[in-house]
């Protein structure tokens, strides 16, 4: 614990105090929380058990699928049980470990989404160098990387949660542990901070989608010189991957590029990219990618015949 705290837990209120609405929230996020898994595990398995699904492309996937599990796995088992109870308290070591989480896994996701816009304008727009600069030393190596910068950002996240002083209020206005509403408990001058804030999360989310943006911008008006099957085919992909982007970061960058303010509809805008977007990933991916789904449905052949002959 912080030398300069004398909080030693914190009071989560949640995302409703009603107890009422309490019983609706248990349900919808535990169907979410099920959902999340069943889905990401299911293209996981897939992937990691299908030969026709060894590009570069779904190795990517794989992780995107991976860190979606952990992240949602960081908040949304807490909430869940938080609605059982009458007051939800939370150890300020426990709140440390989820602001590292909640961030390592989180930008974890975001790196692999570019990851995946470079793929994705590789194998379009330089085709006859796609095996060669894709290969699967340079995805292992690339993946490595996300995986260092995101423990970089998460560390950089509880440095400056540990710099904060809380000598009093330990009430926290949200349904998990963040920086940006422990901010608001702090007993000193946090706009230092804020701008630490604002220039680590605020700058991934923002600069990271403006990248994101103009790769497929350049990939999509690439397309033009590409047959119609091979432009449907590439449209598809794209177009998944887009609304990934929009879904995750539209909210990220109204939470974390602005002063340090909270709005009542800050929570339910965190929803979105720590409970929502886990448990869209997966159908979108799959309710568009044919690769995938046939994958799927050769996978579930295959048990469903073992299970016979059983």
């Amino acid at each position: 614990m912080h030398l300069n705290s004398n909080v030693t837990e914190f009071i989560l209120l949640g995302l409703t105090e009603d107890p009422v609405r309490k019983k609706i929230v248990f349900i919808i996020f535990l169907l979410v929380y099920l959902g999340t898994l069943w889905g990401n595990l299911l293209i996981i398995t897939t992937i990691r058990t299908s030969r026709a699904l060894q590009s570069p492309m779904y190795f990517f996937l794989f992780y995107l699928s991976l860190s979606d599990t952990c992240l949602s796995t960081s908040i949304a088992p807490r909430i869940i049980v938080d609605c059982l109870s009458k007051k939800s308290i939370i150890s300020f070591s426990e709140c440390i470990i989820q602001v590292f989480t909640a961030h390592f896994f989180g930008c974890l996701g975001i790196f692999i989404l570019i990851l995946m816009a470079v793929d994705r304008y590789v194998a379009i727009c330089k085709p006859l160098h796609y095996t060669t600069v894709m290969n699967r030393r340079v995805c292992g190596v690339l993946v490595a990387v996300a995986w260092v910068g995101s423990c970089v950002h998460s560390l950089v996240q509880i440095f400056l949660a540990l710099s904060l002083p809380f000598c009093g209020p330990n009430v926290i206005d949200h349904y998990f542990c963040d920086l940006e509403p422990l901010l608001e408990l702090a007993c000193a001058d946090t706009y230092v901070v804020n701008l630490l804030l604002v220039s680590n999360s605020g700058a991934i989310c923002l600069v990271s989608f403006v990248l994101l943006m103009v790769s497929y911008v350049v990939i999509l008006h690439s397309l033009r010189n590409h047959s119609a099957e091979g432009r449907r085919k590439a449209l598809s992909t794209c177009v998944s991957h887009i609304i990934v982007v929009f879904l995750l970061f539209v909210p990220c960058i109204f939470i974390y590029t602005r002063p340090a303010t909270t709005f009542p509809v800050d929570k339910m805008v965190a929803v979105f990219y720590t409970v929502g977007t886990p448990l869209l990933n997966p159908l979108i991916y799959t309710l568009r990618n044919a690769e995938v789904k046939n994958a799927m449905s050769r996978l579930w052949s295959k048990k469903s015949i073992s299970s016979v002959l059983q």
